[in-house]
């Protein structure tokens, strides 16, 4: 889902204080685009209602290391098990600006990203719904690079419906664009970092991508430590005892996947991990081994999972073949037969909707997505998500799920 350049970042990486601070100006959002009509996102799965409130943090120790800005500012949202919810349409996925960002960005295959109107898809989760008596274990989301952190909305939403309070972070000037109380975007400066280092984006020399790459998940690994830190003081007043800081967990795809290990490995609050198809390594192509982060080199002794696409096993990935013989704690992994690297987002059930109403080629879905039916893409992540935090968090039983092959997922490949 990205231009060439964020597309080699994102492929390597795989990866508030409440106090005032000056006003930075607006950028303006394009007018938005009309005609395609709301786009629809699967309803949760799990018995709660759904809550939702952004939080603007703000980490005056730290200053930015993307921008000449001595303090850190991020974006997170809290989803959560929710009661008492009146009927109507959920929160926004995208606020305008960071909808206009994402669209410029966007590189989808086949896809005429500048003709949707990505502002208009509405999530399940209802803005500052009263929150169902807690507390629940605590999962962190981090996205892919360039991503926004509502990208992945459809298990989040269905985490949150499970039980779950599930925190998502936008890690700026990462994410395409993030938008900031009172209309404010900051935009990525990723491409413009990326070019500096890479000249020709067909030929990237990995030994001046990597540094790069590396401070890309420094940044974001740091960004989940100051958020863990902020909370629950950071939370609205009535949300304060909803999550179990005992109980905490952390997923991503792509970067976001692999920050969410890296993130695991340096911080013993966070007590299981899930990494959808991100490398853990400093380069686009870890066939040559030379660039392991601590996570893959040092390895993990707390569970984790790893979910790829199709093809993508320990046996094709050299950096992930390194964190399981490194490991010393539980882990799994599977493949999903038929699947591509944007499956294990939101544009699993989006992109086939655009290319219906757009009357887009039928080569179009299966470019992004591969063959795998879209449903049950959706059924398949939602299933050994919670499988693996209700077994690592809840000591709930699994039934085996997470155990072997299973006839109700037959898309689902495990390895070894």
């Amino acid at each position: 889902m990205q231009t060439r350049r964020a597309a080699v970042l994102s492929a390597a990486v795989a990866a508030l204080s409440a106090v005032p601070l000056p006003a930075v100006a607006s950028s303006p959002a394009p007018p938005r685009p009309r005609g395609l009509g709301r786009l629809r996102l699967p309803p949760p799965s799990g018995p709660y209602a759904v809550g939702t409130v952004a939080l603007r943090l703000v980490d005056t120790v730290r200053p930015d290391p993307w921008v000449p800005q001595p303090y850190r500012e991020l974006m997170v949202s809290l989803r959560y098990p929710a009661q008492g919810v009146r009927p109507g349409p959920g929160a926004p996925q995208m606020l305008p600006g960071e909808a206009a960002g994402f669209a410029e960005l966007a590189g989808y295959t086949g896809v005429p990203a500048a003709r949707v109107d990505w502002a208009a898809t509405r999530t399940h989760a209802h803005q500052g719904a009263p929150a169902a008596a807690g507390p629940f274990p605590l999962v962190l989301y981090s996205p892919g690079a360039g991503d926004p952190r509502s990208l992945n909305s459809t298990l989040c939403d269905d985490l949150a419906s499970r039980g779950y309070a599930v925190l998502t972070v936008d890690h700026t000037y990462d994410a395409a664009a993030v938008e900031f109380p009172g209309g404010r975007v900051e935009s990525t400066v990723l491409p413009a970092e990326l070019a500096k280092v890479v000249p020709d984006p067909e030929h990237p020399d990995p030994a001046r991508v990597a540094p790069l790459l590396r401070k890309v998940l420094d940044v974001r690994v740091a960004d989940i430590g100051f958020v863990l830190d902020r909370l629950p003081d950071a939370l609205p007043r009535p949300l304060r005892g909803l999550p179990d800081f005992a109980r905490v967990g952390m997923f991503g795809q792509s970067a976001g996947g692999f920050t969410a290990l890296q993130a695991m490995y340096g911080d013993p609050r966070i007590a299981a991990g899930a990494n959808f198809d991100g490398v853990t390594a400093y380069v686009e192509d870890d066939a040559d081994r030379g660039y392991l982060p601590p996570v893959a080199a040092g390895g993990l002794d707390r569970p984790f999972l790893l979910v790829g696409k199709d093809g993508n096993t320990r046996r094709t990935v050299p950096s992930w073949d390194a964190l399981w013989r490194h490991s010393r704690g539980w882990h799994r992994g599977l493949s999903l037969a038929g699947s591509e690297h944007a499956t294990f987002t939101d544009a699993e059930t989006l992109i086939p909707q655009i290319a219906r109403r757009l009357h887009l080629p039928a080569g179009t879905v299966p470019a992004n997505l591969g063959a795998l039916d879209p449903g049950r893409a959706v059924r398949a992540q939602r299933a050994y998500l919670v499988a693996f935090f209700d077994r690592w968090l809840r000591d709930r039983d699994d039934h085996g799920l997470l155990d072997g092959p299973s006839p109700c997922h037959r898309e689902v490949r495990f390895f070894s």
